[in-house]
């Protein structure tokens, strides 16, 4: 055993990150007290217990940056704050997030879909892109100008195909990347909440970022949510991330709304034979065994991708299509569920 210092000890939990959010040990100010005595070391950690399921990765961690250390490591686990602290949607009727477990899984190309889906269905519909750091809702929907200001301070959501638009895309230039700490973030957030006029939606669908971080508990406490969309490709390691996006969820008491397969099979544009590159059904299945509804099933397909590329989702380009129908089955779902 070695002596260990405390800048070392500091060192370490500055740069321990919490897994599936962008934020380390010493910015959620998680650690209460260090004691130092030679090779031994003793951190007593306080994290919410939406966390408690990091706990293996987090010694894991704090254990190899300080190899050569007696060290113990104390956790106390504090009740996670209750969701709807409070509502900065007032002229909201409904409110669903759109999350999943890790980047990747097309969740942001299924919140614009069904957000399009739900509007030509008759509904008012807004869609915030609450992906600070990687927006792509500007793309999505072809959109290159900014909003306007009121003289009042607040913001006018972009109309397009029938929705109340907002996006970190529509304030910064596409290149330009957004490097924030968690409370520039959450400001960011009870403005988008709060000082944007949504106007009197029906409904509002909130695209989450990847993973479980702070941006989904702030808007935990800033929103009164009505229940979530979680999405996920075949793959176990997929779902065992979608997991963890579930688990938020049922910990703040938000319904589950629905489970998505996305990428479920890949339909050849030439032939129309069904290929299924990442496997099938898992998802399906384990939202069976979890006692949570199951919404579809959506293929990988070229429509898809080049109406998203290209600023037009597929329920408004390709309103007819075998994909499209699947999306407004979901919208329909929704529908019924929050009675909208």
């Amino acid at each position: 055993m070695t002596k260990v210092s405390r800048a070392a000890i500091y060192d370490a939990l500055s740069n321990c990150q919490v897994p599936g959010t962008d934020a380390t040990l010493m910015t959620l100010k998680a650690v209460k007290a260090i004691e130092v005595d030679g090779d031994r070391a003793v951190i007593d950690l306080a994290l919410q217990d939406v966390y408690r399921d990091r706990e293996g990765a987090l010694r894991s961690f704090l254990a190899k940056r300080l190899a050569g250390t007696s060290l113990e490591i104390r956790f106390r686990w504090e009740p996670t704050p209750e969701a709807q602290s409070r509502n900065l949607l007032q002229d909201v009727k409904r409110c669903v997030m759109v999350g999943s477990g890790k980047g990747g899984v097309g969740k942001s190309t299924i919140a614009a879909n069904l957000a399009c889906s739900l509007a030509m269905d008759g509904l008012k519909v807004g869609l915030l892109d609450a992906d600070l750091h990687g927006p792509s809702m500007g793309m999505m929907f072809g959109i290159k100008d900014g909003p306007e200001g009121t003289e009042e301070g607040k913001i006018l959501p972009i109309r397009k195909f029938g929705l109340n638009l907002m996006s970190m895309a529509f304030l910064v230039d596409e290149d330009r990347p957004v490097i924030w700490r968690g409370p520039m973030l959450n400001k960011a957030l009870t403005q988008f909440l709060g000082d944007v006029l949504w106007g009197d939606l029906d409904l509002l669908l909130i695209d989450l970022p990847p993973g479980t971080g702070d941006v989904q508990l702030s808007l935990i406490q800033n929103a009164k949510v009505d229940g979530a969309i979680v999405v996920s490709t075949p793959q176990d390691v997929a779902f065992l991330d979608a997991r963890k996006a579930i688990g938020l969820f049922q910990t703040a008491k938000i319904p589950v709304v629905g489970v998505v397969e996305n990428m479920s099979s890949f339909l050849c544009p030439h032939c129309g034979q069904e290929t299924q590159i990442f496997g099938h059904g898992g998802v399906r299945a384990a939202a069976q065994r979890m006692g949570l509804p199951f919404l579809a099933e959506v293929p990988i397909d070229l429509q898809i991708r080049t109406g998203s590329d290209e600023g037009t989702p597929l329920v408004t380009s390709h309103p007819g299509s075998p994909q499209a129908l699947v999306f407004n089955e979901m919208a329909a779902h929704l529908r019924k569920v929050l009675k909208v």
